[in-house]
């Protein structure tokens, strides 16, 4: 049964479909004044997975169970003498709870001289009475009259009400209010708002004074819900609505309205009103869902395994309006798998559209609205859920087809293997996994004696322990059941691989062995490299534990060697033994394995007559195998990896000591480590003391002494062919270039140098100016104190450029050609002095030099003294304008290398070479320019040995 309203009255029995009473009914209380009482509730019935669903409506009969009752058990009426006959006099109406036959059917008066009743029937078939007046009253006759008025209804036997009326004659008025109408009839909308105007009664009295003054009220027989629902001004006779009303709670209301005027004795006028109310859609759809199966309240349950069109629930809508308002058009979201199917007029069945899956979908939440046809339309809106049981349908699944594992051998009972692993999508016990070995058999016994399985774990572990040389292999099946009715079951294959292990020495199989020892017969001619005998071995192991090694303990290794790979013995020279003496060696086999397993026997060889056979083995030199180093695997990876490691470091070191040299220089040109007060002093009373100032030798004069360039076109010559003979000159010992005479002796020239001045307009009876020596960056640089065009300001670029103040080249100093500056001083002869300073650091502001031109150049005009004196102080080496930051060709610690520099420059040791044209110059690529003073030193003589 789908159980929907009054669910107790009615019970169905299962089996056989029986429907039987559940309680009492009392129609009265379910089926308040209607005529037709209903009971309706819906039957599914199954037959072999197939349903049908039987709509049953019980309609209850209405018995004569309830008498007519009246509202009062006595009422009072008021009636004037001059009440004319036929006056009509409404009275109170019975009430009968049963309908139909059974409903009040006729009125009876007590027997009387005057009044009678007359039995009228309402607009809703009510049946009621009035008090007819049959005779003129007297009051001053009768003053009163007691009446029994009985209600009967038409059942049988039939049942009646009975209420007392008292009618009390008064004095009469003349006149009566009349109405204009002896009825009304008036539409009202429910949604009518209170305070509305149903209608503004009028009644009129001719009467003067207060006899014609007419007030307004309801008739006494009025009931109160009536008076709660309207209301009638006193004195306008206004009808207006008092309270809210509700069409489906009653559509017509009937009543009285009567005039009385203010006169004594006043007999009012009655007007009756009949308000038909109108619906309006104002009540929303109500939707009831009866799971077929449900444990939850809310929630329908239903099999995943259910099929096709398979019944759910049944949706059942109502709406309290009525007409359009009341039709209700009902629709299923949420998903397609399930929709709705009619089953009769507001009902509906939610059926499934295709098999479901409950490990795909588990659950769904479906949304049901029920929208009515009213304008505008009321919707409702119901979440519903439907969730699917677990049904066995699927297997357990292993995460592998075939699980591959290894185990080392000589494992100890009991040890782990692994952990085979399946899944079941059902849930509870449909899902729970046990496992089992399958029963096979393995070398002739059951697997299960050589292999354990937990059977809610999926572990493996080994029962003995393996032996490889006995089984390399072990193959098995594992099934996994669920605990599902019937289990499904699922199956996975376990290779077992036993890895070996070195726990096999090596057998000596040949020679055969006694005791450890066996005896071998040796001819005692035999040549050198003839193969006595083989040693042969075997290792029940396999791989590199089965890699056999050769070689000799005990015995004289130059009498005997053996093959480390062939087990070969052969003799390394001739033997000088006696016959039938025995020579004994040890011999051992050893395997690969770690640790390596040796086993060791013991060969004597006796010495016999005679040549060894022609068919015997011997030995070549140089072909022997084992001469040649055999590399382990394991070494050669070793030794790969820290060359590899090696380099890496090697490369981060070069990167890093580049970058700290490039960081040096870049820092260095901005480093003054003299205050420039200090050096100026220095320079002016210090010369002597100067490392990079090298003193005249002759006077002992701490000035310099200028001299202009000789005009002859070879200026210094060397007269050797080298150009360069070195001289130790340092307190080191150390040797350094000298410089030569250009005379044909070759002897070392010992005065100073004619024509070559240090700085221009020195000599010549010209005034003598004050040289002044500046520091400048980490060198010293001499200017004259009364040149106002030199400067000594640094440019603050580093290394000089062309456009410093100290190394202007423009004007009449020279021209820039192809990269090469040729020197205004004629380049037939330069001096390239270098210092052990520059040497290391390379040439920069820090160095003095005079430039040197290019072995090509063509050579300029030799200068004159004047026009050497308007030449600037200064020259430049050619450079390589890309290669501006590689200045050093070394890099050394200022802390350390610097150090050692600075103490040999303090040791006065000079490298003067002197350049000439006609020998090829060497190209300087890698020194930037610089610039330097010229001066005239003293230079130290070498002895020359004659050549």
């Amino acid at each position: 049964m789908m159980k929907q309203f009054n669910s107790s009255f009615i019970r169905l029995r299962e089996s056989d479909g029986q429907l039987s009473i559940g309680e009492r009914i009392d129609r009265e209380r379910i089926c308040k004044h209607i005529l037709h009482c209903l009971i309706a509730f819906d039957v599914v019935s199954f037959a072999k997975e197939q349903f049908k669903l039987v709509h049953v409506e019980v309609e209850v009969k209405d018995i004569n169970d309830n008498s007519p009752k009246f509202p009062r058990k006595e009422s009072s009426l008021e009636i004037s003498e001059n009440t004319a006959v036929g006056t009509r006099i409404p009275l109170d109406f019975a009430v009968d709870e049963d309908v139909g036959s059974n409903y009040i059917q006729s009125y009876q008066i007590s027997v009387n001289s005057h009044f009678s009743i007359d039995v009228l029937s309402r607009a809703d078939g009510v049946k009621y009475a009035e008090l007819v007046l049959m005779k003129e009253l007297d009051r001053e006759t009768q003053a009163s009259y007691a009446l029994e008025l009985v209600a009967m209804d038409g059942g049988n036997p039939p049942r009646t009400g009975t209420t007392r009326i008292n009618v009390k004659v008064k004095d009469y008025n003349d006149n009566s209010p009349v109405f204009d109408r002896a009825s009304f009839s008036v539409d009202l909308t429910e949604d009518a708002p209170v305070g509305f105007l149903l209608l503004d009664l009028n009644a009129e009295d001719p009467d003067e004074g207060m006899n014609g003054e007419v007030v307004y009220g309801f008739g006494h027989q009025v009931p109160a819900d009536i008076r709660q629902l309207f209301r009638v001004d006193r004195k306008t006779g206004r009808l207006t609505l008092e309270s809210q009303i509700d069409f489906e709670s009653k559509t017509t209301y009937e009543f009285d309205v009567q005039a009385t005027d203010l006169g004594p004795n006043p007999s009012p006028a009655i007007c009756k009103i009949v308000v038909q109310v109108q619906d309006v859609n104002d009540n929303a759809p109500e939707i009831s869902i009866t799971p077929m199966t449900s444990i939850t309240a809310g929630i329908a349950y239903i099999t995943e395994t259910a099929a096709r069109e398979s019944f759910v629930a049944l949706v059942s809508t109502s709406d309290r309006d009525s007409g359009a308002n009341g039709q209700v058009h009902c629709t299923l979201y949420g998903h397609d798998h399930f929709r709705l199917q009619q089953a009769y007029e507001d009902s509906f069945m939610i059926v499934s559209t295709m098999p479901l899956d409950r490990e795909k979908i588990p659950e769904y939440n479906l949304t049901v609205v029920a929208e009515d046809l009213g304008s505008p339309p009321f919707r409702t809106i119901t979440q519903y859920t439907i969730r699917l049981t677990d049904e066995n349908d699927n297997a357990p699944v292993f995460s592998k087809r075939v699980y591959e594992v290894s185990v080392v051998e000589n494992n100890a009972p009991g040890a782990y293997i692994t952990t085979v692993v399946a899944r079941d999508m059902d849930m509870g016990s449909n899902g729970k996994v046990s496992y089992k070995l399958a029963d096979t058999y393995f070398m002739g016994s059951p697997i299960s004696t050589f292999v354990s399985l937990d059977p809610a774990s999926g572990s493996l572990y080994a029962l003995r322990s393996f032996n490889y040389e006995v089984v390399k292999q072990l193959e098995l099946r594992v099934t996994a059941s669920d605990g599902g009715s019937p289990p499904l079951t699922g199956s996975s294959n376990v290779y077992i691989r036993v890895v070996d292990q070195n726990d096999n020495a090596p057998v000596i199989i040949q020679p055969p062995l006694n005791n450890g020892s066996a005896e071998v017969l040796l001819p005692r001619d035999a040549p050198t490299g003839y193969v006595i005998t083989r040693v042969d071995a075997r290792d029940a192991d396999e791989g590199v534990n089965a890699e056999l090694s050769y070689g000799l303990a005990t015995g004289e290794p130059s009498m005997f060697s053996v093959n480390k790979r062939t087990g070969e013995i052969y003799l390394n020279q001739v033997l000088s033994h006696d016959v039938d003496e025995t020579l004994s060696v040890t011999v051992t086999v050893s395997d690969n394995g770690r640790p390596a397993l040796t086993s060791t026997a013991t060969l004597h060889f006796l010495i016999i007559a005679g040549s060894p056979p022609s068919d015997r083995t011997v030995y070549q030199a140089g072909s022997v195998d084992d001469v040649h180093a055999q590399w382990d695997l394991s070494v050669v990876i070793i030794v790969v990896l820290a060359g590899s490691c090696t380099l890496l470091l090697l490369a981060i070191i070069l990167i890093a000591t580049t970058c700290n040299r490039r960081k040096r220089d870049k820092s260095g040109d901005d480093s003054d480590s003299y205050g420039e007060k200090g050096t100026l002093e220095r320079g002016r009373n210090h010369v002597a003391d100067n490392p990079l100032l090298p003193l005249h030798a002759a006077g002992g004069e701490a000035g310099f002494e200028g001299h202009s360039y000789s005009s002859q076109p070879g200026g210094f010559t060397s007269a050797h062919p080298g150009g360069i003979d070195m001289c130790s000159a340092s307190d080191d010992g150390s040797e350094v270039p000298c410089v030569y005479d250009s005379d044909t002796n070759s002897k070392p020239r010992r005065s100073k140098h004619e024509g070559y001045s240090t700085l221009p307009g020195y000599g010549n009876g010209k005034e003598v100016v004050r040289p002044i020596t500046i520091w400048k960056g980490n060198s010293y640089t001499t200017i004259s104190a009364r040149d106002p065009a030199f400067s000594g300001k640094d440019s603050g670029k580093g290394d000089s450029d062309f456009n410093d103040s100290d190394s202007d080249v423009s004007g009449d100093t020279g021209l820039k050609k192809d990269g090469a500056v040729v020197p205004p001083m004629g380049g037939q002869n330069a001096l390239w002095a270098c210092t052990s300073e520059c040497k290391v650091l390379g040439h920069s502001d820090r160095c003095w030099s005079p430039s040197a031109v290019r072995a090509h150049a063509a050579p300029s005009p030799a200068p004159t003294l004047s026009s050497f004196s308007s030449h600037p102080k200064t020259a430049s080496l050619p450079r390589d304008p890309n290669r501006r930051d590689n200045f050093y060709p070394a890099q050394i610690p200022k802390t350390v290398g610097l150090q050692s520099v600075y103490e040999k420059v303090l040791h006065k040791e000079y490298d003067y070479v002197l350049v000439t044209p006609p020998v090829r110059v060497q190209e300087i690529s890698d020194i930037s320019d610089i610039t330097i003073p010229v001066y005239t030193p003293t230079l130290t003589h070498c002895p020359i040995e004659e050549v």
